[in-house]
This record gives C-alpha cells, sequence and structure tokens, in this order.
C-alpha cells in the first residue's frame, strides 16, 4: 500500500486567548490518500483554512496527531518542516499571492529559488502550456484576468513538483466561468497526473465535483 498522504488522529488546535480557549479544530481523524481529491468544506469560521494550515506545515498542533506523507509533524524541528513545505507540498491561495513587480516566469523562478532547484526556460514554458499560459510568461501580475493569475499560480505550485497541492478558496475571487476553468484543471491534474489535491472551500459548486468530501462544523467533522 502506498504512504498515505495525511493521517490525523484526534487532531486539535487550540488557539488560547486571554479570557477563553477556542477550539478551532476539535478532534478530527482522517486520512487522504495518494491519488485523491478532496475538498474540506464548511460555513466560515469552521476551522477550515485552519486545517489547511496545519495539513501544509504552517501551523503548529495542540495535541492529537498529524502524519504528512509518513512524517508525524509535531517532532518535526522546523528546519524540515521548510524542507516539506517548500518541496513536497504546492500552495494556492484565494488572493493569488504574486509579486506584483514579477513577471509570470519570474514569480515561478522566485520558488524554485527558494527550494533549491534548477530549471530550464524550456522546462518552464513547457509547464506554463500546461496551464495554458505559455503566451503570458513576460506579463506582470496586473496585466492579466483573475483567472490568469490563478493560473499562474497553480504553475507556480507544480513547479517544484510536489507530492500534492493544497489550494484555499481557489475560486473564491474568481467569477463562475473561470472558476469552472480553474476546476477543470484539477480534474485534469488529478486524473492525468494522479495529483494529490486537497481544496478548503465553501463553493458548493466546486466542492460536488471532487472525489471526496470532508465538512466542518464548529471544529469538528460532521456528515454530509
Amino acid at each position: 500500500m502506498s504512504e498515505l498522504i495525511v493521517k490525523a488522529e484526534n487532531l486539535k488546535k487550540i488557539y488560547r486567548l486571554s479570557a477563553e480557549n477556542i477550539a478551532a479544530v476539535d478532534g478530527v481523524n482522517f486520512e487522504i490518500e495518494p491519488g485523491d481529491f478532496v475538498s474540506i468544506m464548511g460555513p466560515s469560521g469552521s476551522g477550515k483554512t485552519t486545517l489547511l494550515d496545519m495539513i501544509g506545515c504552517l501551523d503548529s498542533i495542540t495535541s492529537g496527531k498529524l502524519e504528512i506523507l509518513g512524517n508525524d509533524v509535531s517532532k518535526l524541528p522546523e528546519r524540515k518542516l521548510v524542507s516539506i513545505r517548500r518541496r513536497k507540498i504546492g500552495f494556492i491561495f484565494q488572493d493569488f499571492s504574486l509579486i506584483p513587480s514579477l513577471t509570470t516566469i519570474e514569480n515561478i523562478q522566485l520558488v524554485l529559488y527558494f527550494a533549491g532547484i534548477k530549471s530550464t526556460k524550456k522546462e518552464l514554458t513547457k509547464l506554463l502550456g500546461k496551464v495554458g499560459l505559455a503566451h503570458r510568461m513576460n506579463h506582470l501580475p496586473k496585466q492579466m484576468s483573475g483567472g490568469e493569475k490563478q493560473r499562474v499560480a497553480i504553475a507556480r505550485a507544480l513547479a517544484t513538483k510536489p507530492q500534492f497541492l493544497l489550494a484555499d478558496e481557489p475560486t473564491g475571487h474568481l467569477d463562475s466561468e473561470n472558476s469552472q476553468q480553474i476546476l477543470n484543471l484539477f480534474k485534469q491534474l488529478n486524473q492525468d497526473n494522479g495529483l494529490t489535491i486537497i481544496v478548503a472551500t465553501h463553493d458548493e459548486k466546486l466542492g460536488s465535483q471532487t472525489k471526496r468530501k470532508i465538512y466542518l462544523q464548529d471544529g469538528k467533522i460532521i456528515p454530509e
């Protein structure tokens, strides 16, 4: 059996405020296998982004166990967590998070630089072709539409050849047509390349087209 992408056991994240403790994620259990396409769904404040941040090794866990690619992340030093983030996980954000002063290809090259990965212009042109943006490689973000910016962000996430993608509300700033185009791209990457994709979203249309759904409410997993 292939190594699990994610395994969570009684996973909790507690934020301690001056007057009270808030359980953003409250004792969840689930597994994500290689090749899965999962949507984490729920209303605002349900814990979606917090859970995604923990899976992405961006936030610590309070208790329970979280294994990412076979690694118990609660026991790893920051140096190892940085390596996992940069080389094993591709991140896609709602606001695109592109550097405004850099062109499409430069935004991608920056991620590769920090990951310590070398790539040729020919390879990056081929990568941009996969997301339909080879003709936009020298454009700045301000010269592109929201849908194009998100496709640049997807190409950037794919550049390090990660073992899985994490997408936080990837269609949140897009209209319905561009949202469907991004979803179709995710489905193609999952079906054709076997890439594991985990999406946090409140978009029912997006969630309905993933292979599996995890519903959160008040930090707990609830039945569909």
